[in-house]
């Protein structure tokens, strides 16, 4: 009988020892769900101002939102109401109802009543605007793109395309896809 016990002795330790073990996975599992994180915002800001200077110190860039909430578990940042300005000459002011900021800020997609102005070089020369549900924007290299439908108008003139891509340095804007449009030339009276 004793040698029986005895022989029963490791296998009971181990039963012990696999309902030790289970119950601990269980305590630490209750801590950390298996579903999916919730997505809530860890923090948020409302009506900011983010300002962005080039090496040389000069104003290069400003962004104005209503609102802006971080979501940790995805590394998202969402904005409402965004207003980039880039401050050469002319200026461009670029704003939409909602923008998703990327992980590292260097790019954002700016969706719905998406537009661009471009002012005039001069007093008389018309702005050119720009409108589209959505524009990929890269606010460092200044540069854009989209391929939701575009309006771009200039005083009468207007043109529509089913894509765009947009430098704001070189001030070159190419629309792709099938373009069509008119153009309006100013006539000048000759005496």
């Amino acid at each position: 009988m004793k040698d029986r016990a005895a022989s029963l002795f490791p296998l009971v330790m181990l039963l012990l020892l696999a309902a030790l073990t289970l119950w601990l996975n269980r305590v630490i599992q209750a801590d950390n769900p298996r579903g999916p994180q919730r997505h809530d915002p860890d923090y948020w800001v409302e009506r900011f101002e983010v300002r962005r200077f080039d090496i040389e110190g000069k104003l290069q860039h400003t962004l104005i939102a209503a609102r802006l909430m971080h979501y940790p578990d995805d590394d998202t940042t969402v904005v409402t109401a965004p207003h980039i300005t880039y401050h050469q000459q002319p200026p461009t002011e670029i704003s939409s109802r909602m923008g998703y900021i990327g992980k590292d800020g260097k790019q954002v997609d700016l969706v719905d009543e998406v537009r661009v102005i471009r002012h005039g070089a001069t007093v008389d020369a018309p702005p050119t605007s720009l409108e589209t549900r959505t524009l990929k924007v890269f606010p460092d290299e200044e540069r854009g793109s989209t391929n939701d439908a575009v309006v771009v108008s200039q005083g009468k003139s207007i043109l529509r395309g089913t894509g765009l891509d947009i430098d704001n340095r070189s001030g070159v804007t190419v629309l792709r896809g099938r373009v069509t449009g008119t153009l309006h030339r100013n006539r000048t009276e000759t005496p």
